[in-house]
């Protein structure tokens, strides 16, 4: 029996296309010479490994930013940044073919060496990688739950 992947609600930050990479504050990063090709955003729902609002990306259409959007979470991509886990959620409503993984993997292979540039101008010390596809559960297990007051 197939175990039905989490349902997140995730916030997006960075529109597919955008040059801007935003933080959970709203307050831009960085600019990035080549468009992020894919949604990203945060789920309030839980704090990652490094302090912040889990990370996710929304694979699909362009997404408008502060969209609020519900979707299945298939996979988690595993970084490392600034020596901190900053894993990444991979969300869809179709599901990702082994060929759409790979180029994920290979734009976060990308991502972390260009990250740990931007680091050590910053002079950051911590060591950054990519660490290769997850199990989302996994990702949201090392995560902590949010308190809500609703």
């Amino acid at each position: 029996m197939h175990k039905e992947a989490p349902l997140v609600e995730v916030i997006i930050e960075i529109p597919r296309g955008s040059f801007l990479k935003r933080g959970s504050t709203g307050e831009v990063d960085f600019i990035s010479p080549l468009p992020c090709p894919f949604n990203y955003g945060s789920i309030p729902a839980f704090i990652g490994m490094d302090g912040d609002f889990l990370d996710a990306v929304v694979l699909g259409p362009h997404l408008a930013l502060g969209t609020t959007i519900k979707i299945h979470a298939l996979g988690a991509i595993r970084m490392i940044d600034n020596g901190l886990y900053d894993d990444k959620l991979i969300c869809s409503r179709l599901p990702v073919s082994p060929w759409k993984k790979r180029l994920i993997l290979l734009f976060f292979m990308l991502y972390a060496k260009a990250k740990s540039l931007i680091n050590m101008t910053r002079g950051y010390r911590g060591c950054n990688s990519c660490e290769g596809w997850h199990e989302a559960d996994d990702a949201l297990a090392k995560a902590t739950p949010c308190a809500h007051t609703d």
